[in-house]
């Protein structure tokens, strides 16, 4: 049996302001939503790039819950952008919080993290460099040498 896409599916707290945010934190496109009839939206299809991230409101009858946008992390997105830093600072002025500033990283990313209002992380990055997998492997023993 083939898998032909994987797609991210989120849980948010007001599915509709946080398309309206991502649209403007990030230039996504709405593809369609399916919203009841007072307003939650059971399903939503954004594109970013070629990527599809489906969401949708909180159905806690359902056992299906938006994070604590204060609380801990289990995950984060990535998004590989032509411009991190640019990415970022678009992302903050459109509500996210930073996280982690953007650097250059030893795997050939320069990357910095911000936290959406809805409670997720999203990794920024973009390439600096083409490092082979043996020579990063170097440079995260080295890493971890210094912490």
């Amino acid at each position: 049996m083939a898998i032909h896409e994987l797609f991210a599916y989120l849980c948010v707290k007001n599915a509709g302001k946080a398309i309206d945010f991502y649209k403007r934190a990030f230039g996504a496109t709405e593809k369609f939503r399916l919203a009841e009839p007072s307003g939650r939206i059971g399903h939503a299809e954004l594109l970013f790039g070629d990527a599809t991230l489906m969401l949708a409101d909180e159905f806690p009858e359902m056992g299906f819950r938006a994070p604590d946008a204060d609380g801990p992390r289990s995950f984060v997105i990535h998004l590989h952008v032509d411009d991190a830093d640019a990415m970022i600072a678009q992302a903050i002025g459109a509500g996210a919080k930073l996280v982690r500033r953007a650097q250059d990283q030893f795997y050939g990313e320069r990357s910095g993290t911000v936290r959406d209002p809805f409670g997720y992380d999203w990794n920024l990055g973009h390439s600096v460099e083409q490092v082979e997998p043996a020579e990063m492997q170097r440079r995260y023993n080295e890493l971890m040498k210094r912490s």
